[in-house]
């Protein structure tokens, strides 16, 4: 073990990075696919309320019990990633969650949907944590809110894709051809491109060069004896960083996802257009959520502030959504872009936030335990749409919804910085980092 103690680098040395060009994309691809399937819904809600007969709390409920099935396999989803393997775990799970997506489009009734929505979030659940325990193998700790937070540009580049594309298939066919054609998306690409071109770890990659490789492995032992002591995951999950992590991501899927799922109705309220212009429009916000993303995860790499960089963001994300519904129908584009300065922080928290919470748990656990993070945390998903329409139903806009979902991201911040052991003792070259 010795000689994997050495500098995983010479200094000024440049660092192999076929990785990143290889392993990032794919995983961006799949997930992109993911999130298209989870959260096309929201182009449906109008549809779907027609033929099934439902109102706005039965469709936030039919967008949140997703959520319900997401928990189910996510600490499995995490340990079998470590233990077994994150490839064929997830290459499993794109083939189950395609042919749930595609169910979605030959329901009858409300209880068909729910019940098909909560499978799709069953099939889905595992896919989190596991992809994040496969860039950990690949990404050391001093790289990993970079390679998270790129990853998880994901979400903001599939909405990108996903708002225009779902109002235009919409507009043509209706939301049954909304989610028969978006849930063969899996089969075609994301299933090919994953099985294909992954591997769990760099000594099964035959693509990746012996000086890439001996830096990813001295790296990764440099972590290993930096990180905290060993425990068992039952003592890890009964931690009380673990448990703030999960009352972080908890109230921030609150105000994300119910953010993500109304975002079209808040639009189309404050532009009176229909859906075909709105989903143009809402690609706006997912275009700032990219550049925020990215930044926010360089920017967290080099000052080792995390839980700092994620209070910031959803701070800017509370204050931008209130400034929106206040801005209105009377101040346009001044609501639109507010709007999109919200949805930016509501998703440039993530790569600092899974930096910080792979830093606090011991590499043995970790799979597991923020699996269970991503599990409860996301339980958020089902209470932000399901309580925003409940408001919007009974106030007859969403002025209450938007607080509601501000109030939770802000206090999700809040949180973050009671989260002290997130952040490094010292970096995998061994500098002293700032520490927030």
């Amino acid at each position: 073990m010795a000689t994997l103690a050495t500098a995983p680098a010479p200094a000024g040395a440049a660092i192999p990075n076929r990785r990143w060009l290889r392993l990032i994309p794919i995983a961006m691809i799949v997930y992109i696919i993911s999130f298209m399937d989870r959260t096309n819904i929201s182009y449906a809600f109008a549809g779907m309320g027609k033929d099934l007969g439902i109102d706005k709390s039965a469709q936030g409920l039919v967008g949140g019990i997703f959520f319900i099935g997401y928990i189910f396999l996510q600490i499995p989803g995490g340990i079998l990633a470590e233990r077994w393997s994150a490839k064929k775990f997830i290459g499993i799970m794109i083939l189950v969650w395609g042919a749930m997506a595609i169910l979605e489009g030959f329901v009858q009734n409300f209880t068909q949907l729910v019940i098909v929505r909560f499978f799709l979030g069953v099939a889905e659940g595992g896919v989190w944590p596991a992809t994040l325990v496969l860039l950990s193998h690949w990404f050391p700790s001093g790289e990993r809110a970079r390679a998270y937070g790129f990853w998880m540009v994901n979400l903001a580049l599939s909405s990108i894709i996903t708002q225009p594309l779902s109002g235009a298939i919409v507009g043509a066919t209706s939301w049954r051809g909304l989610f028969i054609a978006e849930g063969i998306l899996p089969f075609l690409i994301a299933a090919p491109l994953w099985w294909t071109f992954v591997a769990d770890r760099p000594g099964q990659a035959k693509w990746l060069g012996a000086d890439e490789r001996r830096y990813i492995e001295n790296a990764l032992a440099l972590d290993r004896e930096n990180e905290p002591p060993p425990k068992s995951l039952p003592e890890a999950l009964r931690s009380g960083v673990v448990w703030q992590l999960i009352s972080v991501y908890f109230l921030i899927q609150i105000g994300f996802y119910g953010l993500n799922l109304w975002l079209p109705t808040l639009l189309k309220d404050i532009t009176q257009q229909g859906f075909g212009i709105v989903g143009l429009i809402a690609a706006l916000p997912y275009l700032v959520a990219v550049v925020a993303l990215s930044a926010n995860g360089i920017w967290a790499d080099r000052t080792r502030r995390y839980r700092w960089h994620v209070f910031g963001a959803l701070t800017i994300a509370a204050l931008c959504l209130v400034l929106s519904v206040a801005a209105g129908t009377s101040h346009v584009w001044l609501a639109v872009a507010a709007v999109s300065l919200a949805m930016g922080g509501a998703l440039a928290y993530d790569g600092p936030f899974w930096a910080a919470a792979s830093r606090a748990l011991p590499t043995a656990v970790a799979g597991g335990a923020m699996g269970l993070i991503n599990a409860l945390g996301n339980l958020g998903g089902f209470f932000g749409p399901t309580i925003g329409g409940y408001l919007q139903q009974t106030s007859g806009n969403f002025t209450s919804t938007a607080f509601l979902l501000a109030g939770s991201m802000f206090a999700a911040g809040l949180v973050m910085l009671t989260v002290k052991n997130g952040e490094p003792r010292a970096d995998a070259r061994g500098a002293s980092p700032a520490v927030g």
